[in-house]
């Protein structure tokens, strides 16, 4: 409750002088006994660390009481850009703006202000920025790590009806919107 990202078990395990087995099975075992409680909260492993997140039956009632209408939702735009650089990091904006078919420059900067994309290095045969998501973006979406995004097979449209290049964005982001519905965004 006093940090602002998961808690990884070995800074927990560090903290309490205490063997890190020990630490996390006393995490699952408190996660699991909230669960069974029913308590309006629960403690879940998400981005490589553990946090306290409203349980989802109140979480419209806490999100009502926390936002008071200070929600900023990330446009179409910014969503699309989002998923092409979830799906594809490391990526360069050029990279992004040809997925997406425009010039995305402002949306990638509001993503790394918000804290949902960073700089990864640079490209070795051009020196262009690359970009990755980072652990608030695994967070905000609930996962544990990429390897947890949806796939997106079952979202793309078919070969003879669409040149998928042209249409990748919003396909991509139509996967992520998906996985968003499907999970609590924190």
């Amino acid at each position: 409750m006093v940090v602002d990202e998961p808690a990884a078990e070995a800074r927990l395990a560090d903290a309490l002088g205490r063997p890190r087995a020990e630490v996390a099975a006393a995490l699952r075992e408190l996660a699991a006994e909230y669960t069974a409680q029913g308590r309006g909260f629960e403690l879940r492993l998400v981005a490589g660390g553990w946090r306290f997140y409203s349980r989802t039956a109140c979480a419209p009632v806490v999100e009502r009481f926390v936002l008071d209408g200070q929600q900023a939702r990330l446009t179409q735009a910014a969503l699309e850009t989002l998923a092409v650089v979830a799906y594809r990091q490391p990526v360069s904006r050029s990279r992004v703006s040809a997925v997406r078919g425009v010039n995305c420059d402002g949306v990638m900067r509001t993503l790394v202000q918000r804290g949902l994309v960073e700089e990864t290095g640079s490209e070795p045969e051009t020196g262009a920025i690359l970009y990755r998501t980072t652990n608030y973006f695994l967070e905000r979406m609930g996962l544990r790590g990429l390897d947890e995004l949806p796939e997106l097979a079952p979202f793309l449209p078919e070969v003879d009806d669409v040149e998928a290049e042209s249409l990748e964005g919003t396909v991509i982001a139509d996967a992520m919107a998906a996985a968003a519905n499907t999970r609590e965004v924190q």
